[in-house]
């Protein structure tokens, strides 16, 4: 597996301009808060306004704003993570995962996608009564449900106890070997990537370092 992009970004006085090549199944973006962290997975997933983005995966060109390929961010065939889940507490666990179909043109079904998160039996479940990993892994599970080429994780650690913290983890270390999907995690701390990313890049004030 291999995985390519850069990306330039305006967004007031703050300036992205971070690239990366790297082998592997998953990078780690590393730095303080207001590095660029979260504004790189936004420019790569075209969250945000940018002024140039390329993004390559398994050497298939996803995005290349330089020669004209820009898709709108539900055509990029990405799955996005955001830092608090984003589930919405009025639906059921699978009718949750199942937004995550909208889009897709095959999906894999809401059954699926919740083996993938070791959440089997979880469809009827609410928000309210989860924890705060599984609610992580149903996110995770939305995200892979339309089988995207890539995996964007913003800060999937923060607000974690250490011991759910460690346990989510080792839990992405072996869904980073089970589905052939690369990712991008973002992290505070280098310490909790170390383990899960062949590829550290680290970020200060919207450059790397």
């Amino acid at each position: 597996m291999s995985l390519s992009f850069w990306v330039r970004a305006r967004r007031g006085d703050f300036a992205l301009d971070a690239a990366c090549d790297a082998p592997g199944k998953a990078v780690a973006l590393v730095g303080p808060s207001g590095a660029g962290k979260t504004t790189l997975l936004q420019g790569l997933a075209g969250l945000i306004p940018t002024e140039e983005v390329r993004l390559t995966v398994n050497d298939r060109a996803l995005v290349d704003t330089a020669m004209g390929l820009d898709p709108p961010a539900h055509a990029r065939g990405l799955g996005y993570v955001f830092q608090d889940g984003r589930l919405f507490p009025h639906l059921s666990v699978g009718a949750n995962v199942a937004f995550g179909a909208r889009w897709a043109k095959k999906p894999m079904s809401v059954a699926e996608a919740l083996k993938l998160v070791d959440l089997e039996g979880f469809e009827h479940r609410r928000p309210a009564g989860l924890s705060g990993g599984e609610m992580r892994r149903v996110a995770i599970a939305r995200a892979l449900l339309p089988r995207p080429r890539l995996l964007l994780l913003d800060e999937p650690f923060a607000g974690l106890d250490d011991a759910r913290r460690q346990a989510l983890i080792a839990w992405l270390l072996r869904l980073r070997d089970t589905v052939k999907t690369p990712m991008i995690v973002v992290s505070h701390d280098d310490r909790d990537v170390a383990a899960l990313a062949e590829t550290v890049l680290t970020l200060d004030r919207g450059r790397q370092v």
